[in-house]
Parts: structure tokens; sequence; C-alpha cells
């Protein structure tokens, strides 16, 4: 009997557990993911080296739960201030970026960076010595057997061993091409030639995450094949040409630490203006309310660039659905699929008598809809 109690017992705690609602369990969100603060967000150096223009990005932050663009922050007024007295003024080229063209500047002098937003608050950076950077040496690739992916390596050093902190950033573009080529179009009401070739393209993109190294444990400043990039054979990018151009910025042991303290804090959303799970904040402060959060880090610094072009012919031309065929003159039947009501590009005449056209769809024709241009870069 005693035994009958116990097992009723049991499942009556059981059926409890059960019965206990869904709302009981509460999500929790830290403070740093929930808060709708949208702080500025300073992403760029001052280039002290007058070999190209300093570049200045304004953007707000969002939460880590938002999915949308962050706000651009357009309106500003922005300089570089040296310590000696001298002021640069910046100017907005485009929404939320901010450009000052190269000059001749002291790079003894020390430089801070101003901003005042078009709603009246005011920022102010520290003060911050010049870093300058070494060259390039070379730029290695290597093809890896067991990711299926070519791996690209930088090479540096300083022979004064003053460096020992480094940034690179890169821009990868390669040249592609459609599967079919379109060789027709109706202009007129009339079948003529294409004038634009739409089967060859060139796109680029630029690196997103936050690449440093550090040689300040070695005997001797030398960055040795340190890997930048790593591109699957699956991207096709491989396939035709492929070119990278890397930068790279001599950092300051602070601004060193504050991008590696930021890299770990992005690992799971890609940069600086990504949604931001932790605060990391830079040496840029709110003159009104200095607790007020502003990320980013101002640097003054010269760069040095190198670029490397390979055509590996890796990779598998790409592949579509077979080109359907239709007639070049309508029939006058209104369901008649001719070319001129066709939402498919043409590819070339076809039939005996050439009456006919071979067409297919602008993914499988036009190279421009995969977010590539037709314009040839200068490197080319």
């Amino acid at each position: 009997m005693k035994l009958f109690l116990k097992r009723i017992f049991n499942l009556k705690y059981l059926i409890a557990l059960l019965l206990i609602p869904e709302g009981c369990i509460v999500p929790f969100s830290p403070p740093e993911v929930s808060l709708d603060e949208q702080y500025l967000v300073v992403d760029g150096f001052f280039n002290v080296g007058g070999n190209d223009s300093s570049r200045i990005e304004l953007r707000r932050t969002q939460n880590v739960n938002q999915t949308d663009q962050p706000l651009i922050e357009t309106g500003a007024a922005i300089a570089v201030e040296a310590e000696k007295g001298r002021t640069y003024t910046f100017v907005e080229s485009g929404a939320g970026t901010y450009f000052l063209p190269p000059g001749s500047y002291d790079m003894q002098d020390k430089y801070r960076i101003r901003i005042k937003t078009a709603n009246g608050q005011e920022y102010l950076s520290d003060f911050v010595t010049v870093s300058r950077t070494p060259a390039i040496d070379s730029l290695a690739y290597k093809l890896d057997n067991v990711q299926n992916a070519m791996i690209f390596y930088v090479n540096a050093h300083d022979e004064q061993n003053k460096t020992q902190f480094y940034r690179w950033k890169f821009e990868e573009t390669w040249e592609y091409e459609s599967t079919y080529s379109s060789a027709l179009e109706v202009v007129d009401s009339q079948v003529v030639s294409r004038k634009e070739n739409i089967t060859k393209c060139w796109q680029n993109k630029k690196s997103g995450s936050i690449l440093l190294g550090s040689t300040v444990r070695l005997s001797n400043d030398i960055i040795k094949d340190l890997p930048l990039n790593t591109v699957p054979v699956s991207t096709n990018k491989l396939f035709r040409k492929y070119s990278i151009l890397v930068t790279q910025y001599g950092l300051s042991r602070a601004a060193f630490e504050y991008w590696t303290e930021l890299s770990k804090s992005t690992q799971l959303t890609g940069s600086l203006f990504d949604p931001q799970p932790a605060q990391v904040t830079g040496n840029i402060k709110n003159i009104a309310d200095p607790k007020s959060l502003v990320f980013g880090y101002f640097s003054a610094s010269t760069e040095e660039t190198r670029r490397i072009t390979i055509s590996p012919n890796l990779g598998i031309f790409p592949r579509c659905t077979e080109p359907d065929t239709i007639p070049v003159q309508c029939s006058g039947f209104p369901d008649d699929p001719c070319a001129f009501n066709t939402q498919k590009l043409l590819l070339t005449y076809w039939g005996p008598r050439s009456d006919s056209v071979l067409v297919a769809s602008p993914d499988c024709a036009d190279c421009r809809t995969s977010g590539g241009t037709t314009r040839k870069p200068s490197f080319w």
C-alpha cells in the first residue's frame, strides 16, 4: 500500500512539472544587448604620409538584437588639430563619410580629432603621436589542399625595431564571366548587335574583419608569412583572375590594445559598425559628458600598400539552364513567344535562315546581376 501511494505521489509531482507554464522561463538580456542608446561610432585615421586622403566614417550604434542597417551620421564638422596649432578640416563627400586631401604634415607633431555633430554634441580625442609604417616586403600565396582554398600571406619588417604593432586591411578584386554571351538586344523593336559586353565583369570586396599582428615578443621586428585572407576555390573568385590590395598600418601600443579588444567582441558580428555585444571604447570623449560612450580610436600614421594579381584558373565554369529558342518575328497571335516580349536576354541567331534566336535569363547571360561591373579596373 505504501508503495502504491508513493507511486501516486511521484505521478502527481511529474504532472505538476509538466503543467508549469512556459511563461516562467524569462529570457535574459544583459544591458549591453538591450540598450537602445545610439552612441557615436568613429572609424578612420589621419594619414600623415601625404600619399592618400584621410577618411573618417561616422555611424551610430545599435543593440545586438537589431537587424537594421546602422544610422549614418551626416552633417558633422570634423577637424584634425595639431598640438603646434594648425587645423585641418575634413569635407563630407558622401553620406557619413568625411575626407581630407593628402598634404604635407609634420611627422614630429602630435594630433587629435575634433567632431561636432549636427545635434550640437562635440567630441574630442587625446593627442596622439605619429606612427611610421614600414613598407610591405612581399605578398605570398599558397594553395591549401586540405581547405581547398588559396591563402594569402604578408611579409614585413622594421630594421629599427620600433613598429612592433601592425594592422592590415585589404580589398580583393576578381574577374568573372556569365555562362552565356548575349550578343543581341532589342532597340526600337529591332534586333541589333549588343554594343556593351555584359559577359565579362569585375567585382571587388573590402575586408570586414580586424587583422592585427605584433612582434613585441620577438627579438626582431619581423612579420613573416602572416595569413591575411583565405579564398575558397568554391567561391569561383579564382577561376579567371584575382587581385588583392593590402594596406598596412603601424599602431601605437594603446591603439593595438584597443583593436585587439574590439576584435574579440566582434568575432560574432564582423566589423566596427555591426551590433556590439560588449562596450569597447577608445580615446575619443564627449566634451559635455565624459561618461557618454563613444566608440572608435583616433590614430595618426603613415600607410603602406602592395598589390598582387594572379591567374590560378581554379574552380568551375558557371552553369545554367539550357537556353530557349524563340522566333525573331512575331506571328501576330496573342500568345506568340516572340523576341520582343520576352524577359530573357537575346544570345545569338539560330536556325538555317536565322529566323530564331537563343535566349536565356539575365542571371545566365548578364554578369552584372551578380553585383559586378563591366568597367575594367585601371590596374588590370
